[in-house]
Formats: structure tokens, C-alpha cells, sequence
């Protein structure tokens, strides 16, 4: 198990030991669509075209840590075009699995991308929990952090250090909360269907090719891998630094509370038509506890 030093507590990328593309990752698919921007390894892209999309995925599976990149998104037209840095564990749970998403949705030309953030405990597909914001940036422009912690209680979605969503994990939300390790993605993909104007925009391969790059990979926590007789729970539920997290600072608090009156424009919490009584964990102002 690695063990989180008390200074990441506050959960900024900074000072964090960052890893290779060579240390960390593998290519998923589009094995010609992932290229190295330097000698070190330290920075890749991922491209989508007409023949393929592409994607990475960790060598190893982690259970509660804290995960970060630095994403610069591909420019000008890109409806239908989705990239994420997400964590997941559906190829080993296909029926159950978990999930915890950063999802950035395309854009149509001069309007901003949006990002969507979403999580799955157990299988639970069918409540979907998405959120959607704006950007105070354009993520086109340059290389900006996108960060994950997660621990046995607590989601925290960060963007630039910023703590855009919260989750806190409550007995009524039953199985819903990711509890089994995953490993953790980054993939470009066309997702005319759903992803820009609700399936109205489609990906135009004229625009091709969509290029996503990914640089300063944070991955720190508990390497559920090992070949050891305990289970993961046995081996990772008790990375005491990661679970001393208890929620953010007031500061912490007052700048999520900006980003998310300024940006939020989709909240399931708010959704009356999917969820006439909402799901357990939103709370009285209708927001993601």
C-alpha cells in the first residue's frame, strides 16, 4: 500500500509524485492513435478518426486514491466527440460494476465544451447521477488538471485544484457507492448519440483528427494488484491517510459553492422528471451533498 503524505490532505496535485506513460499505463485501443508529445514518455495524446478512437487504461487497479491529469481538449468543431478520464471496473464486474467519471462532451464551434461528471456503485445504471458544468477557461487552449479522490466515504471532483463536486457516502444510498477497485481510463470516442445537443450534433470527420493530450499523471494510493490471499477490501480499507479525509475546508467550500453557482447548468438532485423524489444523498437545496 502506498500511504498518502498528510500535505496531499488537502488534496492538491502539487508536490505529488507524477509517473510515466511507461510506469502507469497501457494502450487500450487505437494502439496508432496514442502518441508520445516527449522522449520521457511523460506526456501522450489520443486521437479519434474515421477508423478508430483511442485510449489508455492503468497496469495496475487501485481501491480509494487520488488520481489526477493534466488534459488539454482538441479544438474547433468537436460535437460528438467524447473524451474522459474516468475509473472503472466493468470488464472484471460486468454486472455490478463501479465507476467514477470526468466526461468532457464536444462542442459545436465557438460555445464551450461541457464537462460531465457521474458515478456508478454496484451496477446501479439505471440512476444515473450526471452533473454538468461550464468552464471558467477554455480547456482547448491548454493543459489544465482534472482531478479524482476517492476514499471509502468521500468522491471529491476537482478542476485546477478547485473542488467542483462532492459526494459523501450515507447509509441510504445502499450499494450505490463505488466500493470495489478499478482501474482507471482515458479514452477519445464518438459519441454522436448522446453527447453533444443530446444526439443532435454529430461528430463530422471533415474536422478529423480529434486530438485529446494527457500530461502529469498523478496516481497515488493503494494498489489493489498484489498476489496476496487477503481480498482488496482486506488489503486497501485501511489507508488511514486517504480515509482521515473528512470533508472539504470552509475555503475549499466557498470556492466550490462559486464555481457551482456560476457553472452548474444540469444536476440530477434538480431533475423532477427522472426523479420525482430525489435520490438519498441530494440535499435540501436540491445540489449534490
Amino acid at each position: 500500500m502506498a500511504f498518502i503524505p498528510s500535505c496531499v490532505l488537502g488534496f492538491s496535485s502539487h508536490g505529488l509524485p507524477t509517473s510515466s506513460f511507461n510506469e502507469s499505463f497501457i494502450s487500450l485501443f487505437g494502439n496508432d492513435h496514442v502518441i508520445f508529445l516527449d522522449d520521457e514518455r511523460k506526456s501522450v495524446q489520443i486521437s479519434l478518426d474515421q477508423s478508430s478512437g483511442s485510449g489508455f487504461a492503468s497496469q495496475l487497479t487501485y481501491l480509494y486514491s487520488y488520481f489526477s491529469a493534466s488534459i488539454k481538449l482538441p479544438g474547433n468543431y468537436t460535437a460528438g466527440v467524447v473524451v474522459s478520464y474516468y475509473t472503472s471496473n466493468a470488464d472484471e464486474y460486468t454486472t455490478n460494476h463501479d465507476e467514477i467519471d470526468f466526461e468532457f462532451l464536444g462542442n459545436t464551434g465557438g460555445k464551450p465544451w461541457t464537462l460531465q461528471t457521474n458515478f456508478y456503485g454496484n451496477g446501479s445504471t439505471g440512476r444515473g447521477r450526471e452533473e454538468r458544468y461550464t468552464l471558467w477557461f477554455d480547456p482547448t487552449q491548454d493543459f489544465h488538471s482534472y482531478s479524482i479522490l476517492w476514499t471509502s466515504t468521500w468522491i471529491v471532483y476537482y478542476v485546477d485544484d478547485v473542488p467542483v463536486r462532492v459526494v459523501q457516502k450515507i447509509d441510504a444510498m445502499g450499494g450505490d457507492f463505488p466500493s470495489k477497485a478499478m482501474t482507471l481510463f482515458a479514452t477519445i470516442w464518438d459519441g454522436s448519440n448522446w453527447a453533444t445537443g443530446g444526439g443532435q450534433n454529430k461528430v463530422d470527420y471533415k474536422y478529423a483528427p480529434f486530438i485529446a493530450k494527457y500530461s502529469s499523471f498523478v496516481l497515488y494510493g493503494c494498489s489493489a494488484n498484489p498476489a496476496r490471499e487477503e481480498s482488496a477490501a482486506e488489503m486497501c480499507g485501511n489507508a488511514a491517510d486517504l480515509n482521515s479525509f473528512n470533508g472539504l475546508t470552509t475555503e475549499s467550500k466557498g470556492k466550490m459553492e462559486k464555481f457551482r453557482i456560476e457553472h452548474l447548468i444540469y444536476s440530477y438532485c434538480d431533475d423532477r422528471s427522472r426523479y420525482p423524489t430525489p435520490l438519498p444523498e441530494c440535499n435540501l437545496r436540491g445540489k449534490s451533498s
